[in-house]
């Protein structure tokens, strides 16, 4: 179809249009190209001198090309935003936004790429071979459970870090936000049963770090209830997190599941009654993290529960990604680590907790954004842990 210049116009009077007119990218280069000398040195002849150098010491690339600071932004846009599979032409504002966030809070370059392709193999096959020209791979909007195999399969496959944001970003931000609301309450995590509304890329991921990260007992729900073994309906990760979770054998619905609960967190899209949140346990932590519309009204919630989070940017303790991947691969990237582990995460986390410090209370349990010491905390945290796990090459 196209597009009448009239049609162009009107859309221009959305300030979101007029924004994204362009692009929101563009590469710019870092030496000056003013004279036969400098081309001489840019280009040819001086340029053969570096590219030989690095045939001989491939490791070199990353000191004399722009790899160890460039960060691929991989989609085939079949979960994009609340938008769902929306095809990979779509995805690309998005990607491209993720680029500026990786600019602007990392000092990290960035390439949207958009895939025309949602096989599992031609995906894992095409980044491999995308791959020597970055320092990592960021995974964005991969629907479920294709992410999972996609994840894994490229991080047996290379030696730079591999990480699924939707998942992992996800799942730090949780878990920061969650030890203090803990903290906040005079309780640890170990003290805390938690109901996850959500088995997706984020619900798994949140699941698993908060797991790993000793939570007394977790439950978590998709469609069709919560996730137990032996259950019907579970893919293999499913049924791996079924086995893993849920000590306390619930087999109804996440509603039920929250009667006396200590934590809610929501990933699903779905909708949680007024009835089921207050029927949770004194002190109630809720995290309704699905946008734009959470699970519950955040001021329904609050009459219940005495930390409410969001996932939006008009409330107080909002879970935001971005205070994670910046500072994650800034970290990675500096010390040229070979995989982003758990220990990385849990690291990051714990850094990102940090942060708040004394200035804890029920609205600040997370920081923000835009608050200069995250990316500190947290790259200089991931780059520490990379060390003590033995993936770290500087």
């Amino acid at each position: 179809m196209t597009v009448s210049p009239a049609s162009l116009q009107s859309l221009d009077l959305d300030p979101a249009f007029a924004l994204h007119r362009g692009g929101k990218l563009e590469v710019r280069s870092t030496v000056p190209v003013r004279d036969t000398g400098d081309l001489s040195l840019a280009y040819t002849p001086g340029v053969a001198r570096v590219c030989t150098a690095i045939a001989e010491n491939p490791e070199l690339a990353t000191d004399y090309t722009w790899v160890s600071n460039v960060v691929a932004v991989v989609t085939d846009g079949t979960a994009v935003l609340g938008l769902g599979d929306i095809g990979p032409a779509a995805a690309m504002p998005v990607m491209e936004g993720k680029a500026l966030l990786f600019k602007e809070f990392g000092k990290i370059d960035a390439v949207p790429i958009s895939l025309d392709c949602t096989d599992v193999d031609q995906i894992v096959e095409t980044v491999v071979r995308l791959a020597p020209s970055f320092g990592g791979i960021n995974l964005e909007d991969i629907s479920a459970p294709r992410c999972f195999e996609i994840e894994s399969r490229l991080r047996e496959r290379l030696d730079i870090p591999v990480f699924h944001d939707d998942q992992h970003g996800t799942a730090i931000v949780v878990l920061a936000a969650l030890q203090n609301a803990a903290r906040l309450t005079g309780r640890s995590l170990a003290d805390l049963r938690a109901v996850v509304a959500g088995a997706g890329a984020s619900g798994v991921a949140v699941s698993r770090i908060l797991i790993n990260a000793g939570i007394g007992d977790i439950a978590v729900a998709d469609s069709k209830g919560i996730l137990y073994p032996g259950r019907g309906g579970m893919n293999p990760v499913k049924e791996a997190l079924a086995r893993d979770s849920n000590k306390a054998g619930f087999t109804g619905s996440a509603e039920q599941a929250l009667a006396g609960a200590d934590v809610f967190i929501g990933l699903s899209g779905a909708t949680v009654s007024e009835e089921a949140i207050a029927s949770m346990a004194p002190d109630a932590i809720v995290f309704a993290l699905s946008n734009p519309t959470p699970e519950i009204d955040p001021a329904v919630a609050a009459r219940y529960a005495r930390v409410v989070a969001t996932g939006r940017s008009d409330y107080p303790n909002q879970i935001n990604n971005v205070l994670a991947f910046p500072g994650v691969f800034r970290g990675a990237l500096d010390v040229r680590a070979t995989d982003i582990t758990e220990n990385m995460k849990v690291a990051a986390a714990n850094a990102l907790a940090e942060v708040v410090g004394d200035d804890l209370s029920e609205e600040y349990v997370i920081p923000s954004p835009f608050d200069p010491r995250v990316v500190p905390a947290v790259s200089e945290a991931v780059a520490r842990q990379a060390r003590e796990d033995g993936v770290a090459r500087r």
